[in-house]
């Protein structure tokens, strides 16, 4: 307060201010009235306002405690603050690559998970003999995609599931997980290249194996190695799934006239790809044969398309109805067709390169592509299930090498 005011206050009190200044004074008064008044409001209704600024007199009024319990509260909104911060951006970037990875994994036509998953089965039917997985698709979040579905193969008539199979994508690269029931599935696929001689490049199709003369039954049969012995012991009321291999390479055609009168079903063949030792196959024994099931793991492009109707449903959506069917193929026959798409696999592997060396990163797509398609398809083995008293005939015919078995089963067969 200055001094002339304060002078002006004293002869306001003696009265010898004239009117007008006693009205000036009085007025300056009520305004410092409504200053204490306001100061006294935000006192009491704001104490715990820690960061606004107090008198000097005020600030030290307050207790130690009270001064803690302020900063505590203020602290603790803060903390609120921040987590709901967080919070909120967080399911913001969850709802953003939601669509993102929907987006990522489903447009196109046929759409990355469709090509996907086409990679992956072909993939599977070529280098595991007699497993197929009926593959499913799960979206998630942050561009990140699972493929997955149980590993089946055939026993006799039935399919028989022997573990899970999953493939999780992340921006597109994969990383695999097979998860066997047992342990043991690899265990029984042994097969042996025969020797590339002329007696033994192929086999003649009007020749039935269950005419041979008895010397060249006895000759062969003392050739034979494997596990025909396992399989006497089995029960008769059994099916089995036998991994054969031939002492000479069969077109596919010619194989498959084979078994046209044999009360059991070839259901993969496996494919010579050359004599390289190239993984892990030694002396002509191959643990990781490449091949084709009997019936085609067929593409997507394979669909005829014979009926397609679309219903719109609001604004953008809109409901797809299709029909088609896949080419027929004939059970002892087609062999063309069945070699041409066996090399149509191999090239979609090996367009899907990353895919191919996590599925399979024991076999070499390249070479076995260009192999192929230089000498053509020849077979030297193959998966065959039915009856185990049906396969132990197979110990009598001149041009099978050696079996394996596999999984057995109790009696599913269908005559």
């Amino acid at each position: 307060m200055s001094e002339d005011f304060k002078q002006r206050l004293r002869d306001y009190a003696d009265g010898k201010l004239t009117d007008e200044e006693k009205n000036e004074i009085e007025r300056e008064m009520e305004k410092l009235e409504e200053y204490q008044a306001y100061l006294n409001e935000w006192m009491d209704n704001e104490p715990d306002n820690a960061g606004s600024k107090r008198p000097a007199d005020v600030q030290n009024d307050l207790s130690p405690k009270k001064e803690k319990r302020i900063v505590r509260r203020a602290k603790w909104k803060a903390r609120i603050s921040n987590t709901l911060t967080v919070i909120t951006a967080f399911l913001v970037i969850t709802f953003l690559s939601s669509i993102g990875t929907a987006l990522f994994y489903g447009v196109g036509d046929p759409s990355r998970n469709d090509k996907y998953r086409d990679a992956i089965a072909s993939a599977i039917s070529i280098t595991m003999p007699n497993i197929n997985v009926s593959l499913n698709s799960q979206g998630k979040t942050y561009f990140m995609q699972e493929i997955y579905g149980d590993m089946e193969k055939q026993v006799g008539s039935e399919r028989v599931t022997v573990g899970e199979y999953t493939v999780n994508f992340l921006f597109g690269l994969p990383s695999v997980n097979a998860d066997w029931k047992n342990g043991s599935s690899r265990q029984s696929q042994i097969f042996y290249r025969p020797d590339p001689t002329p007696e033994t490049s192929s086999a003649n199709p009007n020749e039935d194996p269950r005419e041979q003369s008895n010397k060249q039954t006895a000759s062969a049969s003392s050739a034979k190695s494997g596990d025909w012995s396992r399989l006497e012991k089995l029960p008769e009321g059994t099916v089995a799934e036998a991994y054969v291999s031939f002492n000479r390479f069969f077109t596919t055609d010619e194989l498959l006239k084979q078994f046209e009168k044999r009360n059991m079903e070839p259901v993969w063949f496996a494919v010579d790809t050359g004599p390289e030792d190239r993984f892990g196959n030694h002396d002509g024994v191959i643990t990781d044969p490449v091949g084709f099931p009997s019936y085609p793991v067929w593409h997507h492009d394979d669909l005829t398309i014979t009926s397609y109707k679309e219903e719109k449903r609001g604004w953008f959506g809109k409901i797809v109805s299709s029909g088609g069917h896949y080419p027929s193929l004939d059970t002892y026959g087609d062999g063309k067709l069945r070699n041409a798409h066996f090399i149509k696999s191999l090239r979609l592997m090996q367009e899907y390169k990353l895919i191919s060396e996590r599925v399979a990163p024991f076999i070499d797509v390249d070479a076995s592509l260009a192999y192929v398609e230089e000498n053509g398809v020849h077979l030297y083995g193959a998966v065959i299930t039915g009856p185990v008293k049906e396969l132990l005939t197979l110990r009598e015919v001149s041009w099978v090498h050696d079996l394996r078995v596999g999984e057995v089963r109790l009696w599913n067969w269908n005559e």
